[in-house]
């Protein structure tokens, strides 16, 4: 699905459901105490900040371009690297895998991107708790998405996507056999959340612990 709008769709309820809160609440509290004092403005304060970081939360960065580069593998989110490490991948490939860790936290895009060109051949929702994302177990234990994608050298990547401790919520909306398109929208997780890539062990890693990623412009890796 390509995006076009300035805001997701998913925000819709979000953004009026915290309009409605905020109107009522300075409707009651200057009907119950009508002279203003500090605590009125610090109220107003409060609440225009969480309105704004709702909105902004489900922003949608029309503005980028996808980066080109061939065989390369994008960053499916905006986040921080939070593990570069050698797994064993159980669920799909029962092998060990390169798994790359992006945690997004609640200031970053949330809309999720596909890394490269190819065809979705696997796609699976389980249900689970909501740990902490950056903590290694959520990866499984956590209601997380597993998605696999296959390019036409039949080189596959497999891209999670985990609820976090504040995050309830994982929006996609695929299946097997869906066309991939770099750069595209793949989903999203809302308020804060993490997601994993797993790469081929030969894959040439272009990303540490720590570095900031920016959602389909960064080259996390390039496949061999």
């Amino acid at each position: 699905m390509k995006i076009h709008k300035r805001l997701h769709e998913e925000g819709t309820k979000a953004i009026f459901v915290t309009l409605a809160v905020v109107a009522t609440t300075v409707i009651l509290v200057n009907w119950l105490w009508p002279s203003q004092t500090l605590w009125h403005y610090l109220l107003y304060a409060f609440e225009l900040v969480v309105l704004i970081l709702t909105i902004r939360f489900f922003r949608v960065p029309i503005w980028r371009k996808t980066t080109i580069m061939k065989d390369a593998v994008l960053a499916p989110a905006d986040g921080v690297i939070a593990a570069n490490e050698e797994v064993m991948e159980d669920e799909y490939f029962h092998d060990k895998r390169r798994q790359i860790s992006i945690f997004m936290s609640i200031y970053d895009v949330h809309i999720n991107f596909f890394p490269f060109d190819g065809e979705v051949t696997y796609y699976k929702y389980h249900p689970g708790k909501f740990l902490l994302a950056f903590l290694p177990k959520s990866s499984t234990d956590n209601e997380h998405n597993t998605i696999v994608l296959k390019d036409k050298k039949g080189r596959e990547v497999l891209v999670r996507q985990i609820a976090g401790f504040v995050a309830r919520r994982i929006v996609c909306d695929l299946q097997a056999g869906d066309e991939a398109v770099a750069g595209e929208e793949l989903g999203m997780i809302r308020f804060g959340s993490r997601v994993d890539v797993f790469l081929p062990l030969d894959a040439e890693v272009n990303v540490k612990i720590n570095h900031r990623t920016v959602g389909k412009e960064t080259v996390l890796a390039r496949l061999k």
